[in-house]
């Protein structure tokens, strides 16, 4: 029981470190801006479950793939994937509907944080 635990934590670990590493790896090494390399990971999230094979990551890495922005992309693939079943409407709204949660999390929280915070720029 335990070591399914610690074998379910080592996997997302593991893959989620990897994608990040990619992505820091492109950061150091290419002139590729980091928002490009943002807008990359994302369609590859959507590509490659469009393609029907980041699922298979995300049942072995769990939370190491869906957590990093091409999870977001696989989410947003599958939820018009599922969309489309009902129509051309169904698989505009899917992505969307599909990570309403997420969504609204991350816009409740920035408001929150942005009230709470004062933000200020660095010195040098």
């Amino acid at each position: 029981m335990i070591t399914e635990i610690i074998l379910m934590f080592v996997k997302a670990f593991a893959v989620g470190g990897i994608i990040c590493t990619i992505a820091q790896l492109l950061i150091n090494y290419t002139k590729i801006t980091s928002g490009r390399i943002l807008v990359y990971f994302l369609l590859s999230g959507v590509v490659l479950q469009a393609l029907g094979l980041y699922g298979y990551l995300v049942d072995f890495a769990g939370a190491g793939a869906t957590v990093p922005i091409s999870g977001f992309g696989y989410l947003l693939a599958q939820g018009a994937i599922k969309g489309a079943k009902e129509g051309l409407f169904g698989a505009i709204t899917g992505g969307i509907t599909a990570a309403a949660a997420g969504l609204t999390a991350a816009i409740t929280f920035g408001y929150l944080f942005a009230l709470l915070f004062k933000p200020r720029s660095k010195k040098n």
